[in-house]
């Protein structure tokens, strides 16, 4: 039977799969946080998930009002993120994001 090894030990252990993943990850979490910062501090914090893939901006918020509220703000999110980043954004795109089940 095999020692079971935690995430953190995989992770530093490394791998390519795994490095690419701890990579997209950290990539995924300064997009969430620029995209936060771009917007209002009650709106900001219904949103779960942001990434950036093929020049395209992709936030999960938490509910459709907070979707749609969001739609309100896109173009200077936009806009703030593709400056922050350095990266070309084309287009939004919205996702509600189904609640965690504990």
């Amino acid at each position: 039977m095999q020692n079971s090894k935690s995430v953190s030990e995989l992770l530093e252990r490394g791998g390519k799969r795994l490095s690419l993943l701890k990579t997209r990850s950290l990539e995924r979490s300064a997009v969430l946080q620029q995209v936060r910062a771009a917007l209002p501090a009650r709106l900001a914090e219904a949103v779960v998930s942001a990434g950036i893939e093929h020049g395209r901006l992709t936030i999960g918020v938490a509910g459709a009002h907070w979707a749609s509220r969001l739609r309100y703000c896109t173009e200077s999110v936009r806009k703030g993120v593709a400056k922050s980043v350095q990266r070309d954004i084309g287009a939004v795109r919205i996702r509600v994001v189904p609640p965690l089940i504990a």
